[in-house]
């Protein structure tokens, strides 16, 4: 009989739910997950991106293609008898100078970024409270610590997002929940390959970044993995930059 320890990285028996899960760094977050041995609940708009998804792992992966903004949404992560793990993943981003911001775009980036990342974890920890346990982590980024030219509105959800983890941690951490955010450079994906492609935007970045390479989608799907395993058992209400560097200059 062997007295060997599980590993403090595995998620053995553990539910976890990633929204924005069918492309770039969130099925790559559902691959670390499902790796690591969680049950995964794979939301998504798009249900062929997640079908493949599913397939790929159909034992371990659940779609649900679903809009983070419907109460419908919220509604089902509510019914959920076992929550363990959430990476509150969706965001998106619309670069405009600060003088010209459409109202548009202002609310797009509140709601999506903010307001729903609010609710989503709000049912999340609902479960989590109940169980006297879980793993809430926000996808936040580089730009929750800094600031940046023609990122004004995108800066600043996701310097909410750094508020909320904190606030989240203090509040909840007598309750067993741990709350953390992961704050990731420019990552290459589908979506920021095209910039990439720009010589000049891509001269700017790997100059802005220590270890002169570009962050890649499982550099980020590591560290949710560690803030959701136990490994991570006494952080709460930190920010793990997946940056390179590049909020240390």
């Amino acid at each position: 009989m062997s007295d060997q320890q599980p590993s403090p990285f595995r998620l053995d028996e553990k539910i976890a739910l990633v929204t924005g899960a069918g492309k770039g760094i969130g099925r790559a977050c559902v691959e670390g997950l499902v790796a690591a041995g969680a049950q995964v609940i794979a939301v998504a708009r798009t249900a062929s991106d997640l079908e493949s998804l599913q397939a790929a792992h159909p034992q371990r992966v659940q779609a649900w293609a679903a809009d983070v903004t419907d109460p419908g949404f919220l509604e089902r992560i509510a019914s959920l008898p076992q929550l363990d793990v959430l990476v509150n993943n969706v965001g998106t981003n619309k670069p405009q100078p600060f003088t010209d911001v459409e109202i548009s775009a202002l609310d797009l980036m509140l709601e999506l970024n903010v307001r729903s990342a609010f609710l989503v974890a709000q049912a999340a920890a609902r479960i989590m409270v109940r169980q006297g346990a879980g793993s809430i982590i926000h996808m936040g980024s580089q730009m929750g610590h800094v600031g940046a030219a023609n990122r004004t509105v995108y800066c600043m959800t996701k310097h909410a997002i750094e508020g909320l983890t904190k606030a989240m941690a203090v509040e909840l951490a007598p309750q067993g929940v741990r709350v953390n955010s992961v704050a990731p450079t420019f990552i290459e994906t589908p979506m920021t390959r095209p910039m990439f492609e720009d010589p000049a935007f891509h001269r700017d970045v790997m100059a802005r970044i220590p270890l002169g390479k570009i962050g890649q989608v499982q550099d980020v799907a590591n560290a949710v993995v560690f803030l959701a395993s136990d490994a991570a058992g006494m952080v709460t209400g930190d920010s793990l930059k997946v940056d390179g560097g590049w909020t240390a200059v």
